[in-house]
């Protein structure tokens, strides 16, 4: 009897350290999103095209994505994440979040490139992160 418990603590103990040690670990996920694309411009954000929800000032060349508010409360993403865009170079960050009208979606900061933006339009894309 003393022997099963004392087994049965280590099993515990070391099944809660597991868990502790993975649980500030990221795990890789992706997830289809709507893709727009917004310019530095106050007709498409407001009177401070420059300057991000969490204070950042965007520049042209920059690679930075708007996400929307159900993609950091509902699937993790947060401030300041590095994300691949399926079909596009390199990595963008997260540094700009969308009215709570929208859902599932991203906007690609494109600088004050309006001819781009359009060209871009709206695309449904794969994210990982």
């Amino acid at each position: 009897m003393f022997t099963v418990k004392r087994l049965l603590t280590v099993a515990l103990l070391t099944i809660s350290m597991v868990g502790i040690a993975s649980a500030g670990q990221k795990r890789p996920n992706s997830l289809k999103v709507t893709a727009t694309a917004y310019n530095s411009v106050s007709k498409q954000t407001d009177s401070t095209p420059d300057i991000a929800a969490w204070g950042d000032r965007l520049k042209p060349g920059m690679k930075a994505i708007a996400v929307s508010r159900d993609l950091l409360k509902q699937h993790g993403l947060s401030y300041g994440d590095k994300i691949k865009i399926k079909g596009l170079e390199g990595e963008y960050l997260v540094l700009d979040k969308m009215h709570s009208r929208w859902r599932k979606k991203i906007d690609i900061y494109m600088g004050k490139d309006r001819r781009e933006a359009k060209r871009w339009g709206k695309r449904t894309v794969t994210i990982h992160w």
